[in-house]
């Protein structure tokens, strides 16, 4: 059972294309990534599904309902959180949540109730008195998720909700995806981090647009990487990232924070000819290892390749 289906879903504005005809089936209960650079659609897309904006062309089925037809239904069954969090800095925690409670839920009694079983189980009793605008990232973070999920939606729409936090607090607001999930919701999420794609039940990538590519994590690696991944930990990252780019038998080429990952055809097979490369090049090293692939790998290949076929 599919809780989000996109027929060819299309939305212009002026000459830009932001998202092009894009078809995808999001399962009941599934933990969904969405993955793409800047400007590549993914709020777009988002906003679309939420009935925030109105296609261009084609349409989408969001709880069984049409974003195109009946938008204020699909309104009533989704949860919401924007990259900007849109909290009211000035109300208290308890006033945030109990604000859009009484919002989505239309029922004094039931918001109310809403309210305090929200408080506890995000934990926030300490911090029900503390303005949002006192709060640190991570809280205010998690106040953000709250007030989207106060009203127990079905499915649940989070567009960078990790931005700008630190990692702590990143793996703390994953725990709480996980328990949406658990709980049969649905969570459609867009993330810049490769580490949180893999925490996906699925995950797309798109850029311009369009769908590139989409699968398991574990399948997009087998899928869209051709080869095997070398890492390079140089002395001189550039210098080195420069050279390699030259052998001929190097299908890809990218940096990686302080290590150079290489794609070859045969990792084992080619390592003596990798490291002899660096020794004629004078090219100090730190660490040489052949490495499983991450998303972020794929990734960066598939948006290197201009001529990647959309799907």
């Amino acid at each position: 059972m599919f809780d989000v289906e996109t027929f060819e879903l299309t939305k212009v504005f002026g000459d830009v294309v932001a998202v092009d005809s894009v078809s995808l089936k999001i399962e009941k209960g599934e933990i969904f990534g969405l993955l793409g650079p800047n400007g590549a659609g993914k709020t777009t897309l988002v906003r679309l599904l939420c009935g925030l904006l109105k296609p261009t062309s084609g349409d989408a089925l969001v709880g069984g309902f049409s974003i195109l037809k009946e938008p204020e239904e699909v309104k009533k069954i989704i949860g919401y959180m924007s990259q900007r969090f849109g909290l009211y800095d000035d109300l208290t925690v308890e006033e945030n949540i109990s604000f859009y409670a009484g919002i989505y839920l239309n029922d004094k009694k039931l918001a109310k109730k809403r309210t305090e079983e929200i408080i506890e189980e995000l934990s926030f009793q300490r911090y029900r008195r503390t303005l949002a605008m006192h709060l640190s990232g991570g809280w205010r973070q998690r106040l953000s998720f709250a007030t989207a999920i106060v009203h127990e939606p079905k499915i649940v729409f989070l567009d960078e909700p990790t931005s700008g936090v630190d990692p702590v607090s990143r793996r703390q607001f994953w725990e709480l995806v996980y328990n949406l999930s658990a709980k049969g919701k649905t969570v459609l999420v867009t993330t810049h981090y490769m580490d949180e794609a893999e925490r996906c039940n699925r995950v797309a990538f798109i850029s311009a647009g369009k769908i590139i590519a989409l699968d398991s994590p574990t399948n997009i690696k087998k899928k869209y990487l051709r080869g095997e991944v070398v890492s390079i930990i140089p002395e001189d990252l550039m210098k080195c990232y420069d050279a390699l780019r030259s052998l001929d038998f190097v299908e890809d080429v990218g940096i990686f924070g302080d290590s150079v990952h290489i794609v070859v055809e045969n990792a084992d097979e080619k390592m003596p000819e990798i490291l002899n490369f660096l020794l004629k090049k004078g090219l100090a090293y730190v660490k040489v290892e052949k490495i499983q692939p991450s998303i972020e790998d794929v990734f960066v290949a598939l948006t290197k390749n201009k001529n990647q076929n959309a799907i």
